[in-house]
């Protein structure tokens, strides 16, 4: 599952998505709709995380990515921001070796310089116990942004140039890819966002080229083992042309079938 995977489109796809991305929306109006603080919200989305966990590693799904703050996320309240930041915390130290347990690798991507020593060291931790694990791949973006993604791989690319040690007509997409944080993944099948919103906000804007997207109008909290089996059998009934017409994807499903 890891190693050097190509930027190319490809043309075809298993009717069971590979990846997963999600962007978990709806944590503050679920709290508002329950009269309670926008925090609760955020404690009822931990639920949620570990029902489509658990939902996507029996469904076989290789690797699942979670939105889990993006870089825009420190504009929101301190008090929220600080709330969130010991939720992970806690959720490092109280998840991780469920995952672990289950087989289940945790990678974390982003920026990591703007979190506390402690929640960075946390997180080193968590990758280490589970980094050998391969029933399926946990990928949880913190501080994370597609546009920061694109740029930290281009800088990686631009100091090999630099050295001597690349020219420029060396640059392709599949280097590109290989300097991205989890370009050694395949790209997402499906990206879903919950809450009824319909944008992909800065996340993983390189590998949703050609993703299937499902919006749900389902809060996060809510969104558990039912609401994840809707949108894998949704996804199952897509057709994935990746460029090309009808008539040619229905001739190699003819000839697969022979």
């Amino acid at each position: 599952m890891t190693g050097t995977v190509s930027a190319d489109i490809p043309v075809a796809a298993e009717s069971r998505p590979r990846h997963v991305a999600i962007i978990m929306d709806g944590n503050n109006r679920w709290a508002k709709a329950h009269r309670l603080k926008g925090v609760a919200g955020h404690k009822a989305g931990v639920g949620a995380v570990r029902a489509v966990v658990e939902t996507c590693a029996r469904e076989g799904v290789e690797v699942l990515t979670l939105f889990a703050f993006s870089s825009e996320n420190w504009r929101r309240p301190k008090d929220e921001v600080s709330a969130l930041m010991r939720l992970f915390l806690f959720a490092l130290e109280r998840e991780v070796r469920k995952l672990h347990r289950n087989g289940i690798r945790l990678r974390i991507i982003g920026d990591r310089s703007a979190f506390s020593p402690a929640l960075q060291e946390h997180m080193e931790k968590a990758e280490e116990l589970t980094r050998d694990n391969t029933r399926m791949t946990l990928v949880i973006a913190a501080n994370y942004g597609g546009h920061w993604d694109i740029t930290q791989a281009t800088r990686k690319v631009a100091e090999q140039v630099r050295e001597g040690k690349l020219e420029p007509s060396d640059i392709t997409d599949d280097l590109i890819q290989e300097h991205l944080c989890i370009g050694d993944l395949p790209m997402p099948d499906l990206m879903i966002r919950t809450a009824g919103e319909q944008r992909i906000s800065n996340f993983m804007l390189w590998h949703l080229a050609y993703t299937e997207f499902y919006f749900s109008p389902v809060f996060w909290p809510d969104f558990k083992e039912e609401e994840m089996h809707k949108a894998l059998q949704v996804y199952s009934g897509r057709q994935r042309r990746f460029g090309q017409t009808d008539d040619q994807i229905a001739a190699k499903v003819s000839l697969q079938e022979r």
